[in-house]
């Protein structure tokens, strides 16, 4: 890797000759899912990650027909926060032009926070590629998370006290929030490379001749993902190995998958919708646990879509918990209660019936005591 930000492109041939370390049937494997979308922006920072989801994808359009493929763009976000961030994202775009791929640099403009950095930068990073998205037409924003990265977010999660959904952190496919109640298209963010691990991707552009860019905060230790990558020797000597941990999400996700849609098909039958508020029937008490706990988050996040709060940010499972506590308190004993809720107000009737309605705004002076 080299600290200039400048990325080698040895191979004329780059996409056009097949890869040794992954077989032409692998990578239309690997990527066609992505046959129906609208249009594909493929995020490229100029790490060796981005950099092999690049290459393969230029493998890929070369082994079909650019008719029976949705249009493929590349983006590179320059967060502007280190001196070399504009360089880096200049030569994405020389290299991916290169490979005929139309490109944007997209630039986080501002001020920048002083605490939680990377939260707030990966924040800014997908509005931007949403952005760019809908300007481009693409349903579908494609980045290169791998098995590595997911062993590493199983570990984030666990310990942040995470549930199975948690749990079964990065998935293949997920909507990223945006709907067409805002007048946009929905999109979706696609991770193709997620069973590869990173010794695979990292020999994927050894083959293609490309030189990465080496972005220090992937060592820094005041991040907690840095930290966990630090300790890769001792985690696999305790067997929390990478395809150990990615085996663990995949089982996670399973079984998240399964409780949802008993859920989903508890709260079709519990919930009674009206213009401004949802209610849930009192036999919602007669569920388990978790599926309480997932028709009450059902109730809060259809009604917060409907308020045009979709995506704002993630419900608490620890304050919905804490919640549900209140509530089977409140209701042995007969007695109404409410509380409010990523910016809801979620009341127990005396007759355990739970509503749902979103929260007034608040007056100078006053506020609702939850």
């Amino acid at each position: 890797m080299t600290q200039s930000g400048l990325m080698l492109h040895r191979h004329v041939d780059v996409g056009q000759a097949p890869f040794a370390t992954i077989h032409d049937a692998e990578i239309e494997k690997l990527f066609k899912p992505l046959r129906n979308a609208t249009g594909i922006v493929l995020a490229v920072s100029g790490g060796p990650d981005s950099l092999a989801l690049l290459a393969l994808m230029a493998r890929w359009r070369n082994l079909n027909s650019l008719s029976t493929l949705p249009p493929i763009y590349v983006a590179s976000v320059d967060h502007a926060l280190r001196a070399n961030a504009a360089v880096e994202a200049n030569a994405v775009k020389v290299l991916a032009s290169g490979l005929g791929f139309p490109v944007r640099v997209l630039v986080w403009q501002g001020e920048k926070p002083a605490g939680s950095i990377q939260e707030m930068a990966r924040t800014a990073r997908y509005s931007l590629l949403c952005e760019a998205a809908q300007e481009w037409g693409a349903s579908h924003i494609v980045t290169a998370h791998h098995r590595n990265d997911q062993a590493e977010t199983v570990l984030m999660r666990l310990a942040s006290g995470s549930g199975v959904g948690g749990l079964a952190a990065m998935r293949p496919f997920v909507a990223l929030g945006l709907s067409a109640m805002d007048g946009r298209a929905p999109i979706a963010l696609a991770r193709p490379l997620l069973g590869m691990t990173k010794a695979q991707l990292e020999t994927v552009i050894l083959e293609a001749g490309f030189e990465a860019v080496d972005d220090p905060a992937n060592r820094n230790p005041r991040f907690a993902r840095a930290r966990l990558r630090g300790l890769e020797a001792e985690r696999n000597a305790l067997g929390l190995s990478a395809d150990r941990l990615a085996t663990l999400a995949a089982r996670c996700a399973r079984a998240d998958s399964a409780l949802s849609a008993v859920a989903q098909q508890r709260f079709s039958e519990l919930s009674e919708p009206g213009p401004t508020a949802l209610r849930l029937k009192p036999a919602l008490w007669f569920e388990t646990e978790e599926i309480i706990l997932r028709c009450i988050a059902l109730a809060v996040t259809r009604l917060s879509e409907c308020c045009g709060r979709a995506g704002d940010t993630q419900l608490s499972l620890e304050r919905l918990e804490r919640l549900i506590e209140a509530f089977q308190t409140s209701r042995l004993e007969g007695q109404a209660l409410h509380r409010t809720l990523h910016g809801m107000i979620v009341r127990l009737d005396a007759a355990g019936g739970v509503t749902v309605s979103r929260e007034p705004e608040r007056r100078r002076g006053r506020k609702i005591v939850a």
